[in-house]
């Protein structure tokens, strides 16, 4: 049991340096492509990644018909909403607040998971989860380099943003072990793939993005085959498969690392250099982290 629950520690930890990795190409994409609709793209094609090979399969009618049953179809949706609902919430901030105070304020989802699941769960988190949730606030704050001098309207969405992000954590804990997952992911992503294309026809001029030849430069291209792929596709399906052989709150402190896969991809990509502070906020979050995955004694007892 503890070697499965380090192996789904692992490919958790890789799910959180690909979305770290792969902000830097969401960021320079949504510069061209506005937000809804490059996540619309990105979510439907990775939608149809998991959807055609499971269609083309021997008794592939059948696994259709497996998917579209209340159960799953309702895990999914829900999923799915509340994973929209902290993407739109956090792109509404940042035209109100600073992308730090947004990313900072998302990152308290962290902090919002070992409540959220003692109540909806009834998972009591251990003294080692509270302690790790705490130190890596700090690391985050340190990191996102923030002053809550003044807050904004934009500040209250980042921070409704991130209880949209925790109750997916919490809920992906919930529903991971009572349906299908492949089938749950799938309409996840979906519904994603719907809302985001909903709030495109309101919010985004859509039809001059899509019949723009500028929206379809090669780096566009390749922003939404990576995201959508390894990002989206690979990333949720291996979130909702490895969560069941971990508690909630030791899933959300490893995603919160992913500041620090997109400060090193920043580095790499444009050169940009960390200041002491937000390397002791880096050291800081992975430090909250292991103190979950450490069998410290004293610490395990709830």
């Amino acid at each position: 049991m503890q070697g499965r629950r380090w192996l789904a520690s692992s490919i958790l930890l890789l799910v959180t340096a690909i979305w770290g990795a792969t902000f830097v190409l969401v960021q320079d994409a949504i510069a061209t492509m506005p937000p809804f609709t490059f996540i619309a793209i990105r979510f439907a094609f990775a939608t149809l990644i998991l959807l055609l090979p499971m269609l083309l399969r021997h008794k592939g009618r059948n696994e259709l018909s497996k998917m579209l049953r209340r159960a799953n179809l309702l895990s999914g949706f829900v999923l799915g909403a509340l994973l929209f609902a902290g993407y739109a919430l956090q792109t509404f901030s940042l035209l109100y607040t600073t992308s730090g105070k947004s990313g900072f304020l998302t990152g308290l989802s962290v902090t919002l998971v070992p409540l959220l699941a003692w109540l909806i769960l009834g998972t009591r988190p251990t003294r080692a989860a509270l302690l790790g949730v705490s130190v890596a606030t700090i690391g985050l704050y340190l990191l996102a380099f923030v002053s809550l001098d003044a807050l904004n309207p934009g500040d209250l969405l980042a921070f409704l943003c991130a209880i949209g992000f925790a109750l997916q954590v919490v809920y992906t804990g919930k529903y991971s072990a009572q349906a299908t997952i492949q089938h749950i992911v799938i309409v996840q992503l979906a519904t994603v793939a719907l809302l985001s294309g909903i709030a495109a026809l309101f919010f985004e001029p859509w039809l001059h993005v899509i019949l723009s030849a500028q929206t379809w430069q090669p780096q566009i291209l390749l922003a939404l085959f990576i995201t959508a792929v390894f990002a989206t596709a690979f990333a949720f399906l291996a979130q909702t498969h490895m969560q069941r052989f971990m508690t909630t709150t030791s899933v959300a402190l490893i995603f919160v690392c992913e500041p620090i896969f997109a400060a090193i991809t920043d580095y790499l990509w444009n050169g940009t250099i960390l200041s002491p502070r937000a390397l002791l906020g880096c050291v800081l979050i992975l430090s909250g982290t292991l103190l979950t995955e450490l069998r410290i004694p004293g610490l395990s007892r709830r």
